[in-house]
């Protein structure tokens, strides 16, 4: 049976880091992973260029039943923290948008960089390598032998430690699966109950119908979703697709809603509708369709009007106050419920997972199970679009790696 100090089950961006990081403070360190191909999800990120960060990281940028557990981590290995790893692997980046941080050539060079950190660290990796069965050593309460025992592929591997950075659900094609919330279950954890984030939204079909013509139309809104202190609100480009909505600001409100529940939809962000619209009234000899198309996209605007029973062809002048009302409160608040999402196969990311609750925010530990850790996305906290849950997953690891720095087996 082969002894190693800590097995790290997932090759991923958490995975990775975490190896990397514990193997340098000394660790023997096994990481597994079943997929044939390494960081899967990193080479796709960003467009194929890896959004690896954002310069602006703050516990307010991510989403949990328990929105406290992430600010020790996150304070411990900041966005900067990251980007200085970056530069001292001579990394060329670029700010694209709103903090975002993206790789000026591609995704492979955070996979080459994570490699070379956990070859310094001397870090084992099997992969593909399948894993089964996790259970308890019998001498588990010996300070100095292994708690934990794993069927492998490759055979059973004894170690003090685990770790599981297995991701989320999203994804399936590329090797996801649900094996890190099975493990937790199995060794009593609650998981909050996970669904797919941001993930376009669609509609039902006769609901939609009016807007199937508007596919490709993008505009700058803000959005509402959610309720009390689960609710987030955004200003991003909302994109329409033929089934129902999508671009960054569908994509920030799907991880606060939840089916059944209304998002709320400003057009033309800073807009006083009313006030504009009365003012073009007394101002303007423009038709109503291109008074509208002056503030938004032209075939919006006119599938707006018709959808309201407005005639655009209508001199502003001659347009009556109450219908004028009407219009402005529906492009300042649109209410619409979405019948669903695009599911797995289109989410960036999980929302849910194992209950923070019942993880040492310090070190990621467990507190049912000792020697077992959560990192990245298998937990319940999901970060906003942009760089955030790629934070996520290099912080959550470090607390990780510096708890299990003193963590050693004898033999």
């Amino acid at each position: 049976m082969k002894r190693v100090d800590v097995v790290v089950i997932g090759a991923g961006a958490a995975g990775l880091f975490c190896a990397a990081q514990a193997g340098q403070r000394g660790a023997r360190v096994l990481l597994v992973d079943h997929a044939d191909k390494v960081a899967e999800k990193i080479r796709i990120s960003g467009g194929g260029r890896c959004n690896f960060t954002n310069r602006d990281v703050t516990p307010a940028n991510f989403h949990s039943r328990n929105p406290h557990f992430c600010r020790s981590a996150l304070a411990r290995y900041a966005s900067q923290d990251f980007i200085a790893l970056v530069q001292r692997h001579r990394i060329a980046f670029h700010e694209k948008h709103r903090g975002q941080l993206f790789c000026d050539d591609s995704s492979q060079q955070i996979i080459d960089l994570l490699l070379r950190e956990c070859d310094a660290g001397n870090v084992e990796r099997w992969q593909p390598c399948g894993v089964g069965a996790v259970r308890e050593s019998a001498r588990k309460d010996d300070a100095h032998a292994p708690r934990y025992e794993i069927d492998t592929d490759r055979g059973c591997v004894a170690a003090r430690s685990i770790v599981v950075a297995t991701g989320g659900l999203p994804v399936p094609k590329i090797g996801a699966t649900d094996f890190g919330l099975r493990l937790a279950r199995q060794f009593g954890h609650a998981i909050v109950e996970p669904r797919p984030a941001l993930v376009p939204l669609v509609f039902d079909a006769a609901e939609w119908a009016p807007f199937v013509a508007l596919a490709g139309v993008s505009l700058e809104v803000e959005i509402s979703a959610g309720t009390g202190k689960q609710r987030g609100r955004f200003v991003e480009d909302l994109l329409f697709t033929h089934r129902g909505l999508s671009g960054p600001a569908v994509l920030q409100a799907s991880s606060y809603w939840q089916p059944g529940e209304k998002l709320q939809i400003s057009f033309a962000p800073g807009t006083d509708w009313a006030e504009t619209l009365a003012r073009a009234k007394a101002t303007s000899r423009r038709r109503l369709g291109n008074e509208l198309a002056t503030h938004l996209p032209q075939r919006l605007a006119q599938a707006w009007l018709a959808r309201g029973g407005l005639p655009e062809d209508r001199a502003m002048p001659e347009v009556a106050d109450k219908p004028l009302r009407q219009l402005a409160e529906s492009l300042s608040g649109w209410r619409i419920a979405p019948g669903g999402t695009e599911g797995w196969k289109k989410a960036e990311v999980m929302a849910g997972g194992v209950d923070t609750r019942e993880i040492d925010s310090r070190t990621m530990e467990s507190k049912r199970a000792p020697g077992l850790h959560f990192i990245g996305e298998v937990m319940d906290v999901t970060g906003w679009l942009g760089g955030y849950n790629f934070q996520w997953a290099w912080a959550s690891a470090y607390a990780c790696a510096e708890a299990l720095a003193n963590v050693q087996v004898s033999g």
